[in-house]
């Protein structure tokens, strides 16, 4: 029988530290979560300042000053360094955390609303958007981290809401030529991906007014406001049955109501207790963890935190032991825990030692920093990461970064059961002592089936 601090530690975190004393029973492990709901310190309204410089600099630019040229380039250099910062906390709140159980819920909430970068600045808002619209919900209410998610700034930029103005709005109005429409991007995600689920009882027709009802969202770097009711459809609208905008209390309080109401769904609670289900203990569900999961969401209101305390309490964490295959970055993760380097190094780590360690084999496992190729995010079957490029990625990182890492590797025998405690396969117990060096031998237990699989 594994023991409970391990097997937690492995299907719901990043894996063992040596660095590290693992949460014992269900509730440390969820005690840890409140570590990973603090923000870091790159904010919305830091990265707005960084997007208005940049485009002062490009006016200069295009009106003919070409000293602006070298301040331009530095300003892209100085946002791509904010943003990697930004990117190696990720890594580093991971590797320090105990178990990583918080660090997971906030990758996973974060694939659920996935935003995607593209420019430098969308680059930076992705990392804002994790710490702003999800870390500070992760043991609250569904419906407020769906809010947040919503309306940040990443979103509205990934789903082109800044298409989107009403067309009976007053801006399309005064400007009838422009041709203004609705772009239903940020609707149809709301209701397919985000809340009730594909498949779930609702219509084209629910898509469009909703639409509707969420025309006027934009962000605007100059602007320290979400909403432009200028772009806004007058009038009410109805979704699902439910009628909003006709007191006219305003068109973001009608938002948030849909939300809440969209939370509230029933079919809200069956998708999101099956994703989570799938996300921490089998592709295959068991349906008496998706059902006590949907229960505990529907029982508290959208409570994530009851849902939290399901999965930490899950007797199917041990029965369906290394269902799971590790994503990328909980691979990397757990390989730096493993090999016990600290969150420090990780956010020292300088600009080619973070395409070593981190961006360069993440894109080559198959999983390229916020670049999920979708709003639906990161696939979650095993089958999408097992690729011969990925696993061949895999073994190279296994083979090459720990020796950048540490100035001396451990005994591979002393290093399996600090990797695996007691989870270590026969085979592998066999394979690690007659290895032919140290860099072999931790290799070997790194890209191992045991240590990529939870």
């Amino acid at each position: 029988m594994i023991p409970y601090d391990q097997l937690a530690a492995i299907r719901l975190g990043f894996g063992l530290s040596p660095r590290r004393r693992l949460p014992q029973d269900p509730s440390e492990l969820l005690s840890e979560i409140a570590q990973s709901t603090r923000p870091g310190d790159l904010t919305t309204d830091r990265v707005s300042a960084i997007l208005r410089e940049g485009q002062d600099i490009r006016q200069k630019l295009r009106a003919g000053d070409a000293d602006a040229r070298e301040p331009l380039q530095q300003h892209r250099r100085d946002a791509t360094r904010t943003r990697l910062r930004a990117m190696r906390e990720r890594f580093a709140r991971g590797v320090d955390a105990r178990a990583g159980f918080g660090e997971r819920l906030a990758w996973f909430w974060a694939d659920h609303f996935t935003v995607e970068g593209a420019d430098v600045y969308q680059n930076l808002l992705c990392e804002t958007f994790v710490d702003e619209a999800i870390r500070p919900h992760l043991n609250g209410r569904f419906a407020d981290m769906m809010f947040a998610a919503e309306t940040h700034p990443a979103m509205l930029r990934y789903l082109d809401q800044s298409r989107s103005v009403g067309p009976g709005s007053a801006l399309a109005q005064r400007r009838p030529k422009k041709g203004f429409g609705l772009n239903e991007n940020l609707a149809r995600e709301m209701i397919e991906l985000h809340s009730l689920g594909v498949g779930a009882d609702y219509d084209q027709r629910d898509i469009e007014q909703l639409a509707e009802l969420l025309a006027g969202l934009l962000y605007a770097p100059r602007r320290d406001r979400v909403f432009f009711p200028a772009r806004s459809e007058p009038g009410p609208e109805t979704v699902l049955g439910v009628e909003y905008g006709a007191d006219g209390q305003g068109r973001l309080q009608d938002i948030r109501a849909v939300i809440r109401d969209l939370s509230a769904h029933p079919a809200t609670g069956a998708h999101l207790a099956r994703k989570m289900a799938v996300h921490f203990v089998a592709d295959d569900p068991p349906e008496a963890l998706v059902a006590r999961l949907q229960a505990a969401f529907v029982d508290g209101g959208g409570d994530l935190g009851a849902m939290n305390r399901v999965l930490a309490e899950a007797p199917e964490l041990a029965d369906h032991m290394r269902a799971k295959m590790r994503q990328p970055f909980d691979y990397i993760v757990a390989g730096l825990r493993g090999i016990g380097v600290t969150g420090k190094r990780v956010r020292n780590l300088n600009g080619r030692m973070t395409r070593l360690v981190l961006t360069e084999p993440m894109a080559l496992m198959g999983q390229p920093w916020v670049m999920a190729g979708g709003p639906d995010g990161w696939p979650e079957e095993g089958a999408a990461w097992g690729s011969p490029q990925g696993l061949a990625a895999r073994i190279n990182w296994s083979m090459q970064v720990p020796q950048l890492l540490l100035k001396e590797l451990p005994d591979p025998r002393a290093f399996l059961p600090v990797a695996l405690g007691d989870t270590a396969s026969d085979a592998l117990r066999w394979a690690v002592p007659k290895a032919e060096s140290r860099v072999e031998g931790v290799g070997i237990v790194l890209a191992s089936g045991d240590f990529n699989r939870r």
